[in-house]
């Protein structure tokens, strides 16, 4: 009895810590939500308001805005380029990548320190000076290639690159590709099988993670568009004539919030896409390995 009473009070003083700690994490949770939830309600309200004064609420609501904001061919032609730059960035840049990366941990290992540099020179320079740099390039090799779509993929690809690679590499070593390779080759497999049947399936996480970092930093660019892409309409470009207009005419920025809150659904939507495809996967290291087998995708 007299150690339960001396126990008491300390096991008064564990429960106590471990209500204020769960309480510090629902607090803590609680504000994050706020801080990402609250902008996004009052763009959601902006979109559907006929008018917002001095009300903390709008005056009126409207699906006029979303109705016009749809149905404009400008906004559905800036979304369509968007997604396209977007998409082609991704799988330029996974298809570069995923060589590079196996060729610079497996077969040569001298060309690691070249690749990485390349992957840090995005994050160095602004994306202003890689723009004029690549209109100066292509100024004096493709002239033609000037304005033109495919200039500004190959621009967002370059600056897109560093997402992949960085989530691919990480991928590469997290499954051991290189004993992954060694095995490959000594049961007789050709470097092309070992990469497609060995490598991709064991680094998919890593695949589909960089897509998407690659997609939505292309989605979102606008520095690189506006140099570079004359003539093209992207998603940033007209949202920021829009900003430009400094008045509201025609509803432009209740048309400019509904294009914001399609563009973190495209986005929201990705990376729940993202989430669901690596649950509960772990790195595997034999594809088909046993259950037993460390590191088995289940």
């Amino acid at each position: 009895m007299a150690m339960n009473a001396a126990q008491a009070p300390t096991a008064a003083r564990s429960g106590s810590g471990r209500r204020m700690s769960r309480a510090a994490k629902y607090l803590f949770f609680g504000a994050a939500l706020a801080y990402f939830c609250v902008p996004m309600a009052a763009v959601l309200l902006y979109s559907l308001a006929t008018r917002w004064t001095a009300n903390i609420l709008p005056d009126g609501y409207t699906l006029q805005w979303w109705q016009a904001t749809v149905a404009d061919q400008r906004i559905q032609s800036a979304f369509s380029t968007s997604i396209s730059l977007a998409t082609l960035t991704a799988i330029i840049d996974i298809a570069v990548v995923v060589p590079a990366a196996y060729w610079s941990r497996v077969r040569n290992a001298g060309i690691r320190p070249v690749v990485e540099v390349a992957a840090a020179v995005p994050f160095a320079l602004p994306y202003v000076v890689i723009a004029f740099g690549l209109m100066q390039f292509s100024g004096v090799v493709a002239p033609q290639y000037q304005g033109t779509f495919v200039l500004l993929v190959a621009g967002h690809a370059a600056i897109a690159f560093p997402f992949v690679y960085w989530a691919v590499d990480g991928a590469m070593a997290a499954a051991g590709i290189e004993r992954l390779s060694e095995t490959a080759e000594a049961c007789g497999a050709s470097p092309f099988q070992t990469l497609r049947r060995v490598v991709l399936p064991n680094i998919s996480p890593g695949l589909v993670t960089g897509g998407l970092l690659s997609f939505a930093a292309s989605f979102g660019e606008f520095a690189m568009a506006q140099i570079i892409g004359r003539g093209l309409d992207t998603v940033p470009l007209w949202s920021a004539e829009m900003i430009r207009s400094y008045t509201d005419t025609a509803g432009s920025y209740n048309r400019l919030a509904v294009v914001t809150l399609l563009t973190f659904a495209v986005l929201f939507v990705l990376s729940a896409l993202v989430v669901y495809w690596n649950r509960g996967q772990t790195v595997r290291l034999l594809p088909g390995g046993g259950a037993n087998t460390e590191g088995v995708r289940r």
